[in-house]
């Protein structure tokens, strides 16, 4: 596990140490990644923050995470580079394999490459480690107060004087309520009026964690420890994502298959047996994995529809992550879109103002435009990677036959200019990286490259050997796939990499309060002069 102390002295204070005009205590309830991570960053803007946890002890389940560019890139700014270093393995590739004969079919390159086109790296971490970083941040601010056994089983969202009761009876008022309490959230009801309503996926998802020592000791297993990537094994109806977590020493599985009464929980035991029984069918080396887990985690996924405000009407209540944005895992980005929530949320309200003199009510007016541009902000990024994880889940499990081939025969186009590219880029050495790869595709790479493969000694195309005749592209840097777009490879679409990985959260709020922000508390101000003009001209 990582260090559990940061060193204060060294830890950057974000927002170049500016802190907000109007200090706001705001209540957090869920002290999940979400809720920790905005603990710091509104913590960090100076606001003072009660942190409410229903749980008597903080922990997370065993489980591996997807940290990818997006969110690496404000760890990093949070002062988690060394510790975030010293838990994650960084990934070299995302492989996709035909669940049946374990053929690879899709490829793309990861691991230097990814920070380079990014500015950040993709990693893997185990959940508690993660949980563990973000927790020692928030809770190391002298205006952070974190209660655990603090249950809230109701909410009064009053514009003045919101407030929390807890299951004992007691109250907690604060200036401002933010929901963090994850897919179950009892805040979301608040916010939108009405019970939630979920829909079934039909899916289900084991979870397990095996040593890699047995792996290393297996021939046919080894590589998949020698070179950390993420591979995903497609099937009808199911597939499987694994990856090595905690410096290699532990091999994450996630196990997705039909629903058969599981229920919405992280922490619920499946059956190791019924898990061998469900993916009996995939190829030798899979059910070799799935030999040595012990125990198992397993969890009903259901969706929700995107919502159509995570503001209350009051404007002192408001939503962040799974609470108004649940993502299924397919795309493997929940965890992201909640700290990006909280990365926003923190640097919008750094740029809160101090009520001005002629505002007669104890309330801070800026405080609901200020959500609402929060909202704004997030509202459409967050609604699209649900619909690109919705989407997943329909590619990953189609049933042998037409359509599977087409996707195949997709994947298997973007990942031909992929070797192509790293052919080129790499030479001898992009040869040696797919070493490992090669007996496990139809044809091996001569094979594939074979297909659609360019004109001979053309200036900038590949010859025979895989190398480029004349001068590199761009100079000679790596131009990456040539776009991809709508690739059944998510990860192929340059498009969509760009849009999901190169974001920044802080430079999005930063842009927000430049091109828009201060103009906001100007209109805000000329309201409220107007509102007392026209009191006075009817007194």
């Amino acid at each position: 596990m990582p260090s559990t102390t940061i060193d204060t002295d060294t830890t950057p204070h974000l927002y170049d140490g500016r802190t907000a005009g109007c200090k706001l205590h705001i209540l957090i309830i869920g002290c999940g990644l979400g809720g920790l991570a905005a603990a710091h960053t509104l913590a960090s803007s100076g606001h003072t923050i009660t942190l409410l946890e229903s749980a008597p002890a903080l922990g997370e389940v065993g489980a591996g995470i997807q940290v990818s560019p997006n969110v690496s890139r404000l760890l990093r700014r949070w002062g988690l580079g060394a510790q975030l270093a010293a838990a994650a393995v960084r990934p070299e590739a995302i492989v996709f394999r035909r669940a049946r004969d374990g053929v690879v079919v899709g490829y793309t390159r990861w691991g230097a490459q990814i920070e380079k086109k990014h500015g950040a790296p993709y990693l893997h971490v185990h959940r508690a480690d993660f949980h563990q970083m973000l927790c020692t941040l928030a809770t190391q601010h002298p205006n952070v107060t974190l209660r655990l056994s603090s249950t809230v089983v109701s909410i009064d969202p009053d514009s003045e004087n919101p407030s929390v009761t807890l299951a004992g009876g007691e109250v907690l008022r604060g200036d401002l309520i933010v929901g963090a309490d994850g897919v179950k959230s009892i805040v979301r009801q608040v916010v939108v009026g009405r019970p939630d309503r979920a829909t079934p996926t039909g899916d289900a998802a084991y979870r397990a964690i095996i040593s890699t020592e047995f792996m290393l000791k297996d021939p046919e297993l080894k590589s998949f420890v020698d070179v950390p990537e993420m591979t995903a094994w497609m099937g009808p109806g199911r597939h499987l994502m694994a990856y090595n977590i905690r410096a290699k020493k532990e091999f994450n599985l996630v196990m997705l298959h039909p629903d058969d009464g599981s229920v919405e929980s992280w922490t619920a035991e499946g059956s190791a047996e019924k898990m061998l029984a469900d993916f009996a069918d995939f190829e030798p080396r899979v059910r070799k994995l799935l030999s040595q887990v012990g125990s198992t985690l397993k969890w009903r996924l259901m969706d929700r529809s995107p919502l159509d405000t995570w503001v209350h009407p009051s404007g002192r209540v408001v939503l962040l992550g799974d609470s108004c944005h649940p993502m299924l895992p397919y795309r493997a980005q929940g965890a992201a879109m909640a700290l990006e929530d909280a990365s926003v949320l923190g640097a919008v309200l750094s740029h809160l103002p101090p009520s001005p003199s002629h505002h007669k009510s104890n309330s801070n007016p800026y405080i609901h435009p200020f959500l609402n541009a929060y909202q704004s902000l997030r509202h459409a990024r967050a609604t699209a990677t649900q619909a690109s994880s919705r989407l997943n889940q329909h590619v990953f499990h189609l049933d042998y036959g037409k359509e599977q081939v087409g996707r195949d025969e997709d994947m298997r186009d973007a990942m031909r200019e992929e070797v192509r590219r790293v052919f080129r880029v790499e030479g001898e050495g992009g040869r040696e990286v797919l070493a490992h790869l090669e007996g496990d595709v139809e044809g091996g790479w001569e094979g594939l490259l074979a297909v659609g493969k360019p004109t001979m000694g053309e200036k900038g195309e590949v010859n025979g050997n895989g190398h480029v005749n004349g001068e590199e592209r761009n100079g000679g840097e790596e131009s990456g796939s040539e776009g991809n777009e709508g690739n059944a490879n998510q990860w192929a679409d340059e498009r969509k990499n760009v849009e999901q990985f190169s974001y920044d959260a802080d430079e999005a709020a930063e842009r927000w309060w430049a091109q828009e922000g201060e103009v906001l508390v100007r209109r805000v101000d000329e309201e409220l002069r107007a509102g007392l003009a026209g009191a006075g001209t009817t007194t």
